[in-house]
């Protein structure tokens, strides 16, 4: 959990995206195939759009795939949130070890989607994850 930084591109990101939903970006993660930003509590409707049409717009402009994650201050909210597209069924954090962990339940369907192809999905999410809270290590089950 250290300091968070941006490089030019992400910060046009998040400018960009502000810009068009009025919705606060707290982090925004570059990748190669989408952009994920994580946006202040209560601003996920603003920042969504009607049916959706700023992250639609968005694509369009960047040429990336957006996903939109809302903050939560409570781990165990902000787990099922980070999992919300993929049917969240329940969140466990528990200490293993030394190691605080966190079991995501989702829809049975979508926990092929969840992981990702060779995990990368999930190693993704557990950066985010784990750039908030102490919470070294994420499954799907």
């Amino acid at each position: 959990m250290g300091e968070i930084s941006f490089d030019s591109d992400t910060l046009r990101y998040i400018s960009l995206f502000e810009n068009l939903t009025h919705a606060r970006v707290k982090d925004c993660i570059a990748l190669e195939d989408r952009v994920i930003f994580i946006i202040e509590p209560g601003d996920v409707l603003k920042a969504i759009g009607k049916k959706g049409e700023h992250v639609l717009r968005l694509k369009e402009i960047i040429k990336k795939n957006i996903q939109v994650i809302e903050f939560n201050s409570d781990p165990l909210a902000f787990v099922k949130n980070v999992f919300y597209h993929y049917g969240v069924e329940s969140v466990e954090i528990e200490m293993r070890g030394n190691i605080k962990h966190a079991s995501v339940k989702v829809k049975p369907e979508m926990k092929g989607k969840a992981i990702g192809k060779e995990g990368r999905n999930l190693k993704v999410f557990r950066d985010i994850i784990n750039r908030y809270f102490d919470i070294q290590s994420v499954s799907v089950v």
